[in-house]
């Protein structure tokens, strides 16, 4: 049931705001154990935890466990380089965010100087 399978395989995520951790073992075909030690080596991986010290997952948690487990299981990566993968896409992600971002500042700035000089 929980053996490594094809991401496209795996059941679609509900359009929930918290998922246990049973739950999120059974939509990433992962067992509760390995996602626990998953918290410890990607710090990426942050559940909330409230009481009890009960894990509840979000959906990005849940989209970057799917990753992590096609970086391991699929493409054959140690925890080392899917560690270092995560951390070097992010750090890509938060740079073409940052440049879309001053791109619509500029954008936007460059309208107010036109209406300005009107």
């Amino acid at each position: 049931m929980l053996e490594a399978r094809n991401n496209n395989e795996l059941p679609p995520i509900p359009g929930k705001r918290y998922f246990t951790i049973g739950e999120v073992s059974e939509l990433c075909g992962v067992k509760p154990h390995v996602l626990r030690y998953w918290e410890q080596e990607f710090p990426q991986l942050k559940p909330v935890k409230r009481r009890g010290n009960r894990r509840y997952y979000q959906r990005q948690d849940v989209i970057i466990i799917r990753q992590i487990r096609s970086l391991l299981y699929e493409q054959g990566f140690t925890i080392g380089g899917a560690r270092n993968k995560l951390t070097g896409d992010e750090a890509r992600s938060d740079t073409t965010q940052s440049q879309q971002i001053v791109r619509q500042v500029r954008t936007e700035l460059e309208e107010v100087l036109k209406v300005l000089r009107r």
